[in-house]
């Protein structure tokens, strides 16, 4: 037996003479080849790795260890030869391909900065004026010596975009995301050119927030784009756009808008501080922010307003509130938000304070018959069956009279039946996505009642509600709806109306509990608020003189007691 197990070795495995034992560093750095570690040595004995290096060979090597040039195919590396008043300097230029606009770069960088024109070949006295004037008939002039750095800024990059970079830490951010940088020998100083030209989504309108009467614009992954767009829209000197990092791998950019006369002071350094709080390694999505700059992030009532439209978001701004955009997300963040906001549209404004109070009431129905109508059902059949008219609930009685479940498996089930239909609508390729719908009612519909699985009462119960759950403006207000209404399903089975009232009082005193950046979560109802102007039902647009006072804005009134003087006359 040995010696066939010895035959088998020798035959599939042979001895060979050369060994190789492969060890996993426990560290990355350990990986790294003996010639980066060369030059990584050589390049901490120079000077600080944060700062640029006045040796161009330097920072070249520098860079090229930071991005694995050997590795990565799409980062560019252009060496040249500089030349500014008439003397010749080395220099590179690393950009990432597919980021940059190669135009640019060619026509407004390689060559102005290569060919030899009048602003390079200058070669007149070694200094220049700054300033000139004229006092007392006798001229001052002030000069300044040559200085390459501000040479190559003022006159050899005619960009619109150009800006020095000092720290290795504030240059990799900028070639991430897009930017050409250029190094020059001889100077510690980069310079960081503008010439971004990856393709972006245009500007398009919105996908999930239907527009009736607005503007057909939505944000879009572009931070500036976004930007741009609540500019057009807010059009006044004082709305402020501060730019943050957030996360240490990723430095996603962040802007932080507001009106610096209106919104409150420590609402805006509430939020700041908040972003500039975070230790993470990745933000990918104004989603993931959201969770981490929430007051309450375990429960699951959102406390955030997101919208893809920039109108909606300029008039949250223009009422005192904070916008923070995210780049490469679509949706921005609106702060602080009390409950009555998930229940209005950014449609409301824009209608007639009629037609938007009925909507406003739909809602408002809508909103406690996804919330309590499958609950009610379970305790009425179960506990309460005398507050029933009789002729019904001998219809609702023969109904169930074929069907084996107990009345909580029953409803349960087409619950969860209802959820995996909606979800496997939102997952599957739109063509069929019809047929999901199809299938489901046939299937929930018809078919479950003619084998006796579910009460037809039931179908019509499940039906009203995920019809209704549809009509809650904001997704996530409705998806906390469903996770509650199994809590009063429950409940309505094991104690009837005592058990939904239990958890109907317990659900009101999460809401008065919760705050969002320091408001709370019920007003202007919860504390009652005597300039109760804000409340849910909207007056007509000429009787909105102020804005909502739980915000403490700067500037409470908005308008004047008068508007529309043209019909109203008002003495001085």
């Amino acid at each position: 037996m040995n010696k066939l197990f010895t035959l088998i070795k020798n035959t599939f495995y042979p001895n060979n003479e050369e060994h190789y034992d492969f060890i996993l560093p426990e560290n990355s750095a350990e990986s790294v080849e003996s010639t980066d570690e060369v030059k990584t040595d050589e390049i901490n004995s120079q000077k600080d790795p944060e700062s640029v290096f006045p040796s161009l060979s330097v920072n070249l090597d520098f860079l090229k260890v930071k991005y694995n040039t050997l590795i990565n195919s799409d980062i560019v590396v252009r060496e040249f030869t500089l030349t500014a008043r008439n003397r010749q300097y080395g220099a590179f230029l690393v950009y990432i391909d597919g980021m940059v606009d190669t135009k640019i770069i060619n026509d407004f960088v390689l060559e102005p900065l290569m060919l030899r024109n009048r602003a390079n070949s200058y070669d007149g006295n070694e200094t220049r004026v700054v300033s000139e004037a004229i006092s007392n008939n006798i001229t001052v002039r002030k000069v300044k010596k040559f200085d390459l750095v501000d040479y190559i800024y003022n006159s050899l990059v005619p960009q619109n975009a150009v800006k020095k970079k000092k720290s290795f830490n504030d240059i990799l951010p900028d070639i991430n995301m897009g930017n050409c940088l250029l190094f020059v020998d001889t100077i510690d100083t980069a310079f960081s050119i503008d010439a971004k030209g990856f393709k972006q989504r245009g500007v398009d309108s919105p996908k999930n927030e239907t527009v009736i009467r607005g503007a057909q614009e939505a944000f879009t992954e572009a931070i500036r784009t976004n930007t741009s767009m609540i500019r057009r829209f807010v059009n006044n000197e004082n709305l402020v756009i501060e730019s943050l990092s957030v996360g240490k791998v990723t430095k996603t950019k962040c802007a932080v808008c507001y009106m610096k006369d209106i919104a409150n002071d420590d609402l805006v350094a509430e939020v700041k501080y908040r972003l500039n709080n975070l230790d993470i390694d990745t933000i990918i999505s104004s989603g993931q922010l959201e969770q981490l700059i929430e007051d309450n992030s375990k429960c699951s009532l959102p406390q955030m307003l997101s919208t893809e439209r920039p109108d909606k978001a300029a008039n949250h701004i223009l009422s005192g509130r904070v916008v923070v955009i995210v780049n490469g997300s679509p949706y921005v963040l609106i702060m602080p938000c009390v409950f009555v906001d998930f229940l209005s549209s950014a449609e409301d404004p824009n209608l007639k304070f009629q037609y938007a109070n009925l909507l406003k009431f739909v809602r408002l129905v809508a909103f406690f018959i996804t919330l309590l109508l499958p609950g009610l059902y379970v305790a009425i059949t179960n506990f309460h069956q005398e507050i029933i008219p009789t002729e019904l609930l001998f219809a609702i009685v023969a109904s169930r009279e074929s069907v084996p479940f107990p009345i909580i498996v029953e409803i349960l089930a087409m619950e969860i039946s209802f959820e995996l239909i909606r979800e496997a609508s939102l997952r599957v390729p739109s063509p069929i996505g019809t047929t999901i719908g199809i299938i489901g009612a046939l299937i929930l519909g018809q078919a479950a009642v003619e084998a006796s699985i579910v009460s037809p009462i039931l179908i019509i119960i499940i039906a009203i509600t995920g019809i209704t759950s549809f009509a809650i403006p904001d997704f996530y207000l409705s998806f906390h709806l469903r996770i509650a209404r199994f809590l009063y399903i429950i409940a309505g089975f094991l104690a009837g109306f005592l058990g939904i009232g239990i958890v109907l009082f317990g659900h009101l005193i999460l809401l008065c509990s919760l705050k969002s950046f320091g408001v709370s979560y019920l007003a202007p109802y919860v504390p009652a608020t005597s300039k109760n102007n804000k409340a849910y039902f909207m007056p007509p647009f000429w009787s909105r003189e102020k804005r909502p006072d739980f915000l403490n804005s700067k500037r409470p009134r908005k308008q004047e007691r008068v508007s529309m003087k043209w019909k109203y006359k008002v003495d001085n």
